[in-house]
Order: C-alpha cells, then sequence, then structure tokens
C-alpha cells in the first residue's frame, strides 16, 4: 500500500496536535478530563465592566457590546461573538478604535477606587491596547465592602 505525500505528512502533524492538547489539559487545574465550558454567565445575561486609569466601562448583552468612556458616556456599540472557554468567557468584535475582546474571568476584583466587590475580572483588549478592570451580573453582582 503507497501512502501519498500529504498523508506521509499530515500524519506527524496530526499525532503532534494530539499530544499538544494532551500536554495543555495536563496543565489545567482541577480534573483535567473535563472539558466542559465554564458556566458561570449564562449567554443570555448582560455583563458590565468597568476599570480605571483612564476611566472605561460597559456591558455586554444580546445587543452587542457598548463601549463608553468619560469622553463618550454614550458609548460605542459593536456586535460581538461569545467565546465559553474553560477559565470564563470572552466577547470579540470590532470598535472604531479596532478589535476589541473582552474577557471575563471568575475571581475577586476590585476597582481600587471604592469599597466595591466584583466577582469577574474583566480584561480588554482594543487594538494592540490591553486594560484590566472588574466585572458583574445580575445573577453576581457587585457588592460593597465591609
Amino acid at each position: 500500500m503507497t501512502i501519498s505525500k500529504p498523508l506521509r505528512f499530515a500524519a506527524p502533524l496530526v499525532l503532534l496536535a494530539v499530544a499538544a492538547c494532551h500536554s495543555a489539559a495536563e496543565q489545567v487545574p482541577g480534573d483535567a478530563t473535563d472539558h466542559h465550558p465554564w458556566n458561570g454567565i449564562a449567554a443570555d445575561e448582560t455583563v458590565h465592566f468597568l476599570g480605571t486609569e483612564p476611566f472605561w466601562g460597559g456591558k455586554v448583552s444580546a445587543d452587542g457590546m457598548t463601549y463608553t468612556t468619560p469622553d463618550n458616556a454614550k458609548g460605542e456599540t459593536a456586535a460581538v461573538s461569545r467565546f465559553a472557554g474553560r477559565g470564563g468567557v470572552s466577547y470579540s468584535g470590532t470598535l472604531k478604535a479596532g478589535a476589541v475582546t473582552l474577557a471575563v474571568t471568575p475571581t475577586q476584583c476590585t476597582d481600587g477606587m471604592s469599597d466595591a466587590r466584583y466577582p469577574f475580572a474583566a480584561t480588554l483588549q482594543i487594538g494592540s491596547e490591553t486594560r484590566s478592570g472588574c466585572a458583574w451580573t445580575e445573577r453576581r453582582p457587585r457588592t460593597k465592602g465591609e
């Protein structure tokens, strides 16, 4: 039996890909056999997010992502796609300033300006700029500190 050239080259690549997936799974804390996406924020929930220095914020809902700043309190809205990964969710789209991705991860967060506490950390990337902040939903709201 003769194997064509493309198949001879594809087989080692498939083996490398499977090995890479296996290695990555071993590095995930907790049960490495659990491959279900994180479900701490439902697809139909509205996620509110904010950050400081510079001040920014907004929300993600079924209508898309609205990004606000002090200079643009009404905000700019973009259509986004949602991705639920193993450690949180992300929303990606395009604003005037470029590609935008909001990653929301389950961890306690403080805004550094108030005594409020948030259930999620938010990482916002617009173009090549990355900002860190906090996020919450109605189901997992922000709370005042003690």
